[in-house]
């Protein structure tokens, strides 16, 4: 039975992602800093892992990975966990040195210090590493440097991650989502016309299933191969 860590489950894409892997009989271990979103979010599915905690939190990812190597192998490792910074979002000068450290603490120092501890697993299980990340990434949106420069050194974290271990690695532009996250950016405002997380994990999965080079990728592209795969299904 395969097994995938995917951060950030209890809401958004990361909840869409551990049903759809869990539904396919991969056991997931999955995170959330609040417990009762969490345990609401995988009520009901025998072969998920709930474990309650901050991801920046270093005693935390301990008892990740201490799930992991319990279940003694891992096959998919997903950064989805992920804070916008200080809200409302601001320009860069009304950001202070402590809230840019502890938003890229969340966004790409403890992906890359969890990447760290279960590349052994991961690599012995020739598993993939994913991370998701922003169209902020690579472009330049008033009030979003501080979540953007973090989801821009976490893609560069995970492709080095791949070019040094020889582990295949992506990071996945999942598009605007209508997401509690996406609502957060824009308080008050309608984002109804933003797609369901559901909507985007056929195609993140049928990037996986392609398997294409290590890279940086739009879960857009592959929106075609994921209606593809379903026929070829039935």
């Amino acid at each position: 039975m395969p097994v995938a860590l995917v951060t950030g489950g209890s809401a958004g894409l990361g909840r869409a992602l551990v049903h759809s892997l869990a539904d396919d009989g991969w056991t997931v271990v999955t995170d959330a800093r609040d417990p009762e979103a969490l345990a609401a979010a995988v009520r009901g599915l025998d072969a998920v892992v709930p474990v309650a905690g901050d991801v920046a939190d270093p005693a935390h990812r301990q008892a990740l990975t201490r799930e992991v190597e319990w279940l003694g192998r891992l096959d998919l490792l997903v950064h989805n966990a992920s804070t916008l910074g200080p809200l409302p979002l601001r320009p860069l000068r009304d950001v202070t040195e402590r809230q840019l450290l502890d938003t890229w603490r969340t966004n790409a120092a403890a992906p890359a210090a969890l990447t760290a501890q279960l590349l052994p697993r991961l690599t012995a299980s020739a598993g993939t590493l994913v991370a998701i990340t922003s169209d902020a990434a690579v472009e330049h949106y008033e009030t979003w440097g501080a979540y953007a420069a973090g989801k821009a050194a976490l893609e560069h974290l995970t492709l080095t991650t791949a070019a040094e271990e020889g582990v295949r690695a992506y990071v996945v532009d999942p598009g605007d989502l209508r997401t509690r996250m996406h609502q957060d950016a824009f308080p008050g405002e309608d984002i109804s016309d933003r797609p369901e997380p559901e909507s985007v994990v056929p195609a993140l999965r049928a990037l996986l299933a392609a398997a294409p080079p290590s890279g940086r990728y739009r879960a857009a592209d592959y929106a075609d191969r994921a209606g593809d795969l379903a026929g070829a299904s039935r």
